[in-house]
């Protein structure tokens, strides 16, 4: 018998698909206010130290983070953890896959994701910032529109998203050049290239999105050198990290007209305070680390989750399985 945790509220959610695993598990709840909780009975465990451990937006995003990931990284026997997070970089996050036998993660919040960048996108297109300002006046103004018919994406960092995000835009008849450090073959972009090579792209660019990891050395790389060779009527979007962006540089490029428009689902500092220059410049939209919270994403977590837990009580290796290796070690 395998104790899982897991957040009250996914327990709730999920909690007829996981009877079929009775006779696997026993479940551990944790609630907002740490209160741990063994709603299948008391399973006559000297401790409750997880054995598997379910990462998910309620725990991400809610007061229990710390005793969450407490619990699992002081565990004595942690086999198997599933985090719903894209990216491995953050520290919890590594010390969590070097604790683990197991680490899988999640790319289906891509799908929700690519969502958020044509909203972004056709929002820009179609002057959205300029007709709500002529709202506000009574203003009957008739503005030609862009389309995304024809329109140019460069993509940096053309994994899981960005090939969410290219299937759809060449649906619609843009087109599109992944940027990542090796060669692949897709159907979702009309051009790969590297990262030392894309200069030439970035200046054709209507739309410039960053969905890479943060690391060494994507970290800052929008910076000034970057938006001065952008298009100067292109869209730039981040839905990777806060960290790959020099915000001043970024400000300082929309007032001198180098890019045309941001819009950031991340941020260096998050939550971002609210007197942040970011929030009020009239060329920038926010939203708040919440591309992938939608109600699609919540049912495609569920489902990988328990596809890899029947996968797991099969004694079969998971789905998305991240390598050892690519958490560095512990030292």
């Amino acid at each position: 018998m395998q104790k899982l945790l897991l957040h009250v509220s996914t327990f709730e959610r999920i909690e007829d698909r996981l009877k079929s695993f009775r006779k696997d598990i026993c479940p551990i709840t944790i609630d907002d206010s740490d209160k741990l909780g063994t709603p299948w009975g008391n399973p006559n465990f000297e401790d409750l130290s997880p054995h598997l451990c379910y990462a998910e937006p309620n725990v991400f995003f809610g007061t229990s983070i710390r005793k969450f990931f407490s619990l699992v990284l002081s565990s004595e026997e942690l086999h198997w953890a599933h985090a719903t997070a894209a990216g491995i970089e953050h520290p919890v996050l590594i010390q969590l896959g070097l604790k683990a036998g197991v680490y899988t993660q999640s790319h289906v919040q891509s799908e929700a994701m690519s969502e958020w960048a044509l909203w972004m996108a056709l929002d820009f297109f179609r002057d959205g910032h300029i007709r709500r300002n002529d709202n506000s006046k009574g203003a009957w103004e008739r503005r030609k529109s862009r389309e995304i018919a024809n329109s140019r994406w460069l993509i940096y960092g053309f994994g899981a998203i960005g090939e969410a995000i290219g299937r759809r835009v060449r649906a619609l008849g843009g087109y599109v050049t992944g940027v990542r450090r090796t060669s692949f073959e897709t159907q979702n972009a009309d051009k790969i290239t590297s990262p030392a090579e894309m200069n030439a792209d970035l200046r054709e660019a209507d739309v410039v999105l960053l969905c890479t990891p943060h690391t060494s050395e994507t970290e800052d790389m929008a910076n000034q050198s970057f938006f001065e060779k952008m298009n100067p009527k292109a869209l730039f979007l981040n839905l990777g990290r806060g960290a790959l962006v020099v915000e001043e540089d970024l400000i300082a490029a929309l007032d001198r007209g180098i890019i045309a428009f941001a819009g950031l689902d991340v941020v260096r500092e998050e939550p971002l305070p609210s007197d942040h220059p970011l929030w009020s410049h009239e060329k920038i939209m926010i939203t708040p680390h919440d591309s992938a919270h939608t109600n699609g994403t919540s049912e495609r977590f569920d489902r990988e989750f328990i596809e890899n837990l029947e996968l797991w009580c099969s004694k079969k290796e998971p789905m998305n399985v991240v390598p050892k290796n690519l958490f560095g070690n512990a030292d």
